[in-house]
């Protein structure tokens, strides 16, 4: 009977362990697959953040890569526009724009002539390019007719008055898919140095292009301001180059220096303007740097190279897709900088005052088209 007990007494002790067995690896497998499972989540996060990472990689990397092609259509050849060309590709460069790594420049230039310019936008449009950008007035003007029923974006410089040319309101706003640079001179900086230099000067000539715009509003500003300096104005107006030499000689006859503008025409037959000039003893003053490097007198104007620095600035935000170029008013450059020639003034027999010469940002000494 005790024997029986005992047996009994055994066969419960062994089936309690036995379920304490059962129930510790249940609970153990239990916990190794929570453990599996989690190790198994982790990595799949990890994996799924490796792949976003490599894949926002992946675009940015296309981003930087994808070549963006520009068609520049600058209207005529001479030193300022070029400038402007120049500032313009470096002003891109500085926002990772770099021309022969991720940006194609198709540079066109029209030789002051209407119709190939005209021709020029159609080309571009007609391509597809991802932007525009036009130097000059008639440049602009032709870029954004020929892209009015397409969405490429065109940017400008060295448009003296972008509001009389049709490409911007009032307000300052674009007119449409289009903005830019303006490079409106400083008349009244340029008119009080003109008086700094030649104290008895009563009259100045102007020489302009009928058909630029931008000119006849820059004679208007003069018209209104020389008088506040005791000036009169004589202006004569040309339609082509062949009009130049003898409205020259014309002219010459009936003032006491001449003011030359940035108009396109005229600057590109600077050069004979100025032999003409200095045949008669009648100082030229220029509208900028350039101008006085080949010959005029003195000029208080704005540097074209900062200028179109600017404008590559100002399309780096839309080529990245920051502003449309609708939504940018145009933009000037306010600061001016005298620039004087000692060779044209001893020519001219002309002394200039010694502070001038101290704050002059850059002096010649040389007359650089002879």
């Amino acid at each position: 009977m005790k024997k029986g007990k005992k047996i009994i007494i055994m066969s419960l002790v062994l089936s309690i362990l036995s379920m304490s067995l059962i129930a510790c690896q249940s609970s153990s497998k239990s916990e190794n697959e929570n453990q599996s499972m989690s190790s198994k989540q982790q990595s799949e996060i990890v994996e799924e953040t490796t792949k976003e990472a490599k894949a926002e990689e992946s675009s940015n990397a296309e981003t930087s890569d994808q070549e963006i092609t520009i068609g520049i259509l600058q209207f005529a050849q001479h030193s300022s526009l070029d400038n402007c060309r120049e500032g313009f590709l470096q002003g891109l460069a500085d926002q990772g724009f770099v021309e022969g790594e991720n940006l194609i420049i198709d540079y066109q230039n029209s030789g002051a002539d209407m119709a190939l310019a005209a021709q020029i936008a159609e080309n571009f449009v007609n391509k597809k390019y991802d932007m525009i950008m036009a130097i000059a007035t008639p440049a602009a003007m032709h870029a954004y007719n020929a892209a009015l029923d397409s969405d490429i974006p065109v940017v400008y410089t060295a448009i003296s008055d972008p509001i009389i040319s049709g490409l911007a309101n009032e307000d300052g706003s674009s007119a449409g898919n289009i903005t830019g640079t303006s490079d409106a001179l400083p008349v009244e900086a340029q008119l009080k140095m003109i008086r700094e230099i030649m104290p008895e000067a009563k009259t100045i000539g102007i020489m302009y292009t009928t058909s630029e715009a931008n000119s006849e509003s820059t004679i208007q500003i003069y018209e209104e301001l020389a008088p506040k300096y005791d000036f009169e104005l004589e202006t004569i107006g040309i339609q082509t180059s062949a009009d130049i030499p003898l409205a020259a000689d014309n002219i010459l006859t009936k003032v006491d220096c001449l003011c030359n503008l940035t108009d396109n025409t005229v600057v590109n037959s600077l050069p004979t303007i100025i032999d003409k000039a200095f045949a008669k003893n009648i100082p030229i003053f220029g509208s900028e740097v350039e101008q006085v490097s080949i010959g005029c007198l003195a000029s208080e104007g704005i540097d074209y190279i900062a200028l179109g620095q600017e404008t590559g600035a100002m399309a780096s935000l839309v080529l990245k897709g920051e502003a449309k170029a609708a939504e940018i008013p145009f933009r000037t450059i306010d600061e001016s900088y005298l620039y004087l020639n000692t060779e044209a003034a001893e020519k001219l027999g002309i002394e200039i005052p010694e502070d001038m010469l101290n704050r002059a940002q850059e002096i010649f000494d040389t007359i650089s088209h002879d």
